[in-house]
């Protein structure tokens, strides 16, 4: 009985050293892009690894500074994903009544009422598995995330990062991949449009003038002129 009480005391003592350990990396990471940009998250390394050929041609992306991007593009973004993103701390605890309410209605995970801070975390370092441990490990990554970044550069990080269609990652090669200019260029409606995309991107990205995007297009744009979005020079 002894050796077994013991055997069990050093696996879990083993799997908390790696559970550490792997946060710690994730924590050193987290500082180091405070000032550095991400070349890849984990999120597009998994949609590479589903393409059997041109893996490396496949990903789309160009890094495009945070006082560079539509101002139009930030306020949409906002407003569509996240509209506390400014007073929060990584939770909107209300967002998160509201989706599990929604949950149990429908009987299945319909919705998760995440904020930009934690579909960061997911997009940069986790898999798209929907598991309890994945979301306890969000949580803390997006704790982590808060504590060290500012709001504006979480929101420039999502903005580079995010996909906006099959192998299109980031606000600057979206812009360019739908309207042909840049993100510093884009119009309200263009920026909104943008916005409405960001759930279902790939469908989207094939079914660009469905009666369903321009509704929720229309919707974004009413809400963006409320929408207040990180100056370039705010550190919080």
């Amino acid at each position: 009985m002894y050796k077994k009480l013991h055997l069990i005391s050093k696996i879990f003592a083993i799997t908390l050293a790696g559970w550490l350990l792997y946060n710690l990396w994730i924590f050193g990471h987290i500082v180091y892009w405070q000032y550095s940009n991400p070349s890849h998250t984990a999120f597009m390394k998994a949609q590479e690894n589903t393409k059997t050929h041109h893996a490396t041609d496949f990903i789309r992306q160009r890094w495009i500074p945070y006082q560079k991007i539509s101002v139009h593009l930030k306020r949409a973004v906002i407003a569509t994903e996240d509209a506390k993103f400014m007073t929060h701390n990584g939770f909107d605890w209300n967002g998160i009544e509201v989706a599990m309410k929604k949950n149990m209605r429908r009987g299945k995970l319909v919705a998760g009422g995440s904020t930009i801070s934690q579909q960061l975390a997911k997009n940069l370092f986790l898999s798209n598995k929907k598991t309890i441990w994945r979301k306890a490990e969000e949580a803390i990554i997006t704790t982590m995330l808060e504590s060290v970044m500012t709001k504006r550069r979480i929101l420039e990080i999502y903005l580079n990062t995010i996909e906006w269609g099959e192998g299109v990652f980031g606000a600057e090669a979206a812009s360019l991949h739908y309207f042909g200019v840049s993100a510093a260029h884009l119009s309200p409606a263009q920026a909104a449009k943008l916005a409405a995309m960001i759930s279902n991107p790939r469908f989207y990205d094939a079914n660009r003038y469905t009666k369903k995007l321009t509704r929720k297009t229309r919707v974004i744009i009413r809400h963006m002129k409320a929408t207040r979005a990180p100056s370039s020079h705010q550190h919080n």
